[in-house]
Parts: structure tokens; C-alpha cells; sequence
């Protein structure tokens, strides 16, 4: 389509959060965390930030060459990746601590997720995806997507997601994700769909 795709370096968590937190300020999912609007404005940021800098450490963040669209990946191996893990354990906390203490529903949501979140297999985990609000439409987030699923069928490996909507659910389901699971209902809010891809088999 016209624009490269790379790898996001230390240089672009600047641009990393400012696109996701434009991507998600009206995403039911963070409405659900922050409802208050003047809230979410102040903390939203934050949040993003502490979601680039746990993919920085410990994935990989793809972005178009023009900064227009980015996408979050980790990629899990074998067996379950939290097993015995008590900074993992930690982590939702943390985040809570260090975005809003007396947001408990941030600490919530990382832990809900992980509680859904399938095991036993490797897999590549697209955590966010985000493109520029006025970029929209475009094909953008297709495009970074694709790029790791040829890989994945390349490799035999499968992809896993958490839809946060309906609108990119249908958008996930066009690129073969399929409902793992039941939905997750946050109390007293949104769902969250939970989404497998196998690969795809190899054409002779």
C-alpha cells in the first residue's frame, strides 16, 4: 500500500503512545476504564504509555514509516507464559499504581485479560493496534497485521487478540480470527472478545 512498515525504536515511544491513546480515547474499553471524559483525558495517556514501555521490554512495536498506525506484539512461547510468575502477578498492580492508584478498574482489566488469555500454545499476542484517527479506513491496521500473520503461517504459529469492539471484531474475523472462548463481560460495561487464528495451511 505504499508506505513501509518498521520497527519501533526508544526514539518513537513519543509518537507509540500519542497514536494509541488518540486510537483508543473513545474505545468502549477505555471508556469503561476511565468514564469520566475529563478523567480519561488525564490519565488515558499514562496508561498507553505503560502498555508501550511492558512491549518495548518485553515484544516487539511495529509502526508505519509516516507514524500513521502502530501495532503491540509479544510473542509467547510453549506451556502457560504466567505459570510461576510473580512479577506477571504483579503487573496489573503495578500498572494501576503507576497510572492512577485509585483506578481500580485498570488493575482489573490486566487482570481479567490474563485470566482468558490461552495457554499451551506459542503464539504472536497483538496487545493493541492503533491508527491515527484522521487514517482511519485506509487499510492501515490490515497491513500491520498481515505482515506478522504471513509470518505466523510461515512458522506454523498461531495469533491471539482480545476484540474491543464489535466494528474491529468484524475487521479481525475478515483476517481469519476466530471466537475462542466466550466473551468477557466487564462488570457493568463492554465485552471483550477473545479471538484465535490458526495458520494457515501451506498451498502446494
Amino acid at each position: 500500500m505504499g508506505v513501509a512498515i518498521r520497527t519501533a525504536g526508544e526514539e518513537d515511544r513519543g509518537l507509540i503512545v500519542r497514536l494509541l491513546d488518540e486510537a483508543f480515547q473513545d474505545d468502549p474499553v477505555s471508556g469503561w476504564v476511565f468514564p469520566d471524559v475529563r478523567d480519561r483525558r488525564a490519565h488515558h495517556p499514562g496508561l498507553m504509555a505503560a502498555f508501550t514501555d511492558i512491549v518495548f521490554e518485553a515484544g516487539r512495536i511495529d509502526v508505519m514509516e509516516d507514524g500513521s498506525a502502530c501495532a503491540l506484539w509479544l510473542s509467547l512461547p510453549e506451556g502457560d507464559p504466567h505459570q510461576d510468575d510473580a512479577a506477571e502477578d504483579d503487573g496489573p498492580a503495578q500498572v494501576r499504581q503507576a497510572v492512577d492508584p485509585d483506578n481500580e478498574r485498570i488493575e482489573l482489566i490486566g487482570r481479567l485479560t490474563a485470566d482468558i488469555h490461552p495457554s499451551g500454545r506459542a503464539h504472536e499476542y497483538l496487545w493493541m493496534i492503533g491508527v491515527a484517527p484522521g487514517r482511519q479506513g485506509e487499510g492501515l491496521g490490515t497491513a500491520l497485521i498481515e505482515s506478522v500473520l504471513d509470518r505466523c503461517d510461515r512458522e506454523g504459529t498461531g495469533a491471539y487478540l482480545e476484540a474491543s469492539s464489535a466494528r474491529s471484531r468484524k475487521l479481525y474475523e475478515r483476517l481469519g480470527f476466530a471466537p475462542c472462548g466466550p466473551a468477557l463481560q466487564l462488570p457493568d460495561g463492554p465485552q471483550m472478545w477473545p479471538m484465535w487464528r490458526e495458520p494457515a495451511s501451506p498451498t502446494v
